[in-house]
């Protein structure tokens, strides 16, 4: 059962936290701004690569992957919210502590940013399954690229989604 909280604690934490307000709202505390190119290992020139074939090159260092029927991707024929398109991701690979899928990569062929979105994965991620939802800035093909922890890349055929409104091209 939890105690309730004291008036006086109440009142202290509420002064506390105002103070915290004010000092920033006066610019005394100052957040450090965080960018995706100051983290280490994030892949910015990838994900700022507004061409399929420079994101690819950028991401896995090639643009010519085979098509693997063990990279499954579903999405829909038609997604009437180019904002929000449902799409599943599922790589039928063996997860030991030797062979897993180290890292999955979702690009859209001609979005403002191609790479769409990237994965790793380790031997205690277990199977490399995604759902997630993108945006799409119109009608387009969606495609996967997964990679084993030994440099082995296999794609999925790409699919075609028609976008009917919205997308993040407006």
């Amino acid at each position: 059962m939890n105690k309730p909280i004291a008036r006086r604690q109440f009142l202290g934490a509420s002064l506390a936290t105002g103070a915290v307000a004010t000092a920033a709202g006066l610019g005394l505390i100052k957040p450090q701004l965080a960018f995706a190119d100051n983290v280490a290992g994030w892949p910015a020139k990838a994900f700022d690569a507004k061409l399929l074939k420079d994101a690819m090159s950028d991401s896995i260092g090639k643009t010519d992957i085979p098509v693997s029927p063990k990279v499954k991707l579903t999405a829909p024929t038609i997604a009437e919210n180019g904002a929000a398109v449902p799409v599943t991701i599922e790589v039928d690979s063996p997860t030991t502590a030797d062979d897993f899928i180290a890292a999955v990569y979702l690009f859209v062929d001609h979005n403002p940013t191609p790479l769409a979105s990237q994965f790793t994965f380790t031997p205690a991620s277990g199977q490399a399954y995604i759902q997630q939802r993108i945006k799409m800035a119109q009608t387009d093909n969606v495609r996967v690229v997964a990679k084993t922890n030994k440099g082995v890349l296999m794609a999925s055929a790409p699919r075609e989604v028609k976008v009917t409104i919205g997308g993040c091209g407006g």
